[in-house]
């Protein structure tokens, strides 16, 4: 493949084999989007609602220290990602590996996720607890590189956007269905069982097991409905080192004959970060700073995963007719709305037309609001890059979208943390996200969009 081809996007010596019509009914699609929702007990149980919930308890030596410290490892995960990612895409794409490191990460992921049953309640075990959560983190966006990378595999250039929608609406509906057995199962058990017990956080240890079996089963299905990518024969094959010298020499040609797809990954990159902090951080905040129970964190996580996903197909159906640019920014504005309507009303109670507005409708409302904007941000963000990836270079695509995105993670985490530390409490993290988001919207405006309908814009 010439630089030029990678730079811009058009068609490549040896292009990725094609296993489906773009329909979301099809079998690739459905075995694809299968992984998403698998994911989802990681994301939204171990990630968001449920396990870093019970880090950042006080059992753990106080809520604000702990979320200091979940915050910065979170932060460090994210600059290793942002060293590896984009290498092990390109050696996935030139090897015909992409299948291959899909199943290894996603078996990584599930195994670190498994041991934190070990993670018992007590101040001692934070460190343990967090840097098993921070590098489940590493090898899930290692997988996700792979993942997102098949997207062009299984969609047709007219279908992108609602593919990728579908994808995001699966793993936001897998959470909703993981969070009711962790529920019903272990927090609030409708059956009598030892699991169930809370006694030294065995109910929340087990659901780090469930979690771990979870998304191992369900990320089997695109591991025998996608096929391996081919290898390339006449592609180079670097090491380690080298390959970073090789990653090098394609970003500035790519700079260089394709810049609008430069100035998208670094601003995707800041967005995104405030993005994942909105879930990342929204179960922590949901217990910290408006006092929700674990079973209430639960079912505010069942209903905005709901909302999440009616979000994400509406604005992946969207992408395809007005263009990804457009549905990102929508989203964004909605989220910094929303964000600072939960800044500014707080914890307090309020008389509106002479009802109580408590801090429970505050975030009911708004929290939901958010979650509501963040589906499509997501699913148009992975369809936008999709239509400017190079046949056969998804991969390295993908991963220097991981490593663009990760390469300023720190951000939010760092921002969610700081903002605790200067204004002394947990709700004045959301200051730090909003921040981020204002930042990639500003970055995102003149950015050119690529055309919708095709795989590649036509950039200069």
């Amino acid at each position: 493949m010439s630089a030029h081809q990678r730079g811009t996007g058009t068609a490549a010596s040896s292009p990725s084999p094609s296993v489906g019509s773009g329909r979301l009914s099809s079998r690739p699609v459905l075995a694809w989007a299968s992984w998403d929702w698998g994911s989802a007990a990681f994301n939204a149980v171990m990630t968001t609602f449920v396990f870093t919930v019970y880090l950042t308890s006080d059992a753990f030596g106080g809520e604000a220290r702990a979320s200091q410290v979940l915050g910065w490892g979170l932060a460090a995960a994210g600059l290793l990602i942002a060293l590896l990612a984009p290498v092990t895409g390109q050696r996935s794409d030139t090897g015909g590996r992409r299948r291959l490191w899909l199943g290894v990460n996603s078996l990584l992921v599930a195994v670190l996720t498994g041991l934190c049953f070990f993670v018992f309640p007590s101040p001692e075990m934070l460190f343990l607890g967090v840097a098993l959560i921070a590098v489940a983190n590493i090898f899930f966006e290692f997988a996700n590189v792979n993942y997102n990378a098949m997207l062009t595999q299984i969609s047709t250039p007219s279908s992108i956007g609602r593919v990728s929608g579908f994808g995001w609406a699966m793993g936001y509906l897998g959470g909703i269905v993981a969070l009711l057995v962790v529920l019903v199962a272990f927090v609030e058990p409708v059956v009598d069982w030892p699991g169930a017990s809370s006694d030294n956080g065995l109910n929340i240890r087990l659901v780090a097991v469930f979690s771990a079996l979870w998304f191992a089963a369900f990320a089997l299905p695109v591991l025998f409905a996608v096929p391996e990518v081919p290898r390339r024969p006449d592609a180079p094959r670097p090491g380690i080192l080298a390959s970073y010298a090789l990653l090098v020499r394609r970003v500035r040609t790519i700079h260089r004959e394709s810049p609008h797809t430069i100035y998208f990954l670094l601003a995707s990159a800041v967005f995104r970060d405030g993005l994942a902090a909105v879930f990342t951080f929204g179960g922590v905040l949901a217990a910290g700073a408006f006092g929700f129970s674990t079973s209430q964190v639960i079912v505010f996580a069942i209903v905005a995963n709901v909302t999440a996903a009616s979000g994400a197909v509406v604005g992946g159906f969207l992408d395809d007719r007005v263009g990804p640019k457009r549905v990102i920014i929508g989203s964004l504005l909605g989220l910094l709305v929303a964000g600072t309507a939960i800044l500014v009303l707080g914890t307090r109670s309020y008389e509106v037309f002479g009802r109580d507005w408590t801090s429970d409708t505050t975030f009911w409302v708004f929290g939901l609001l958010l979650t509501l904007f963040v589906g499509p941000a997501q699913a148009s963000s992975r369809a936008y890059l999709a239509r400017l990836a190079p046949p056969g270079g998804e991969g390295e695509i993908f991963g220097l979208y991981a490593t663009t995105g990760r390469a300023v993670s720190f951000l939010a985490p760092a921002l969610f943390a700081l903002s605790i530390t200067v204004f002394g409490s947990q709700l004045s993290g959301v200051v730090g996200i909003l921040v981020v988001l204002l930042a990639g919207l500003l970055l995102l405006l003149p950015v050119r969009p690529p055309a919708v309908g095709h795989a590649s814009a036509s950039t200069g």
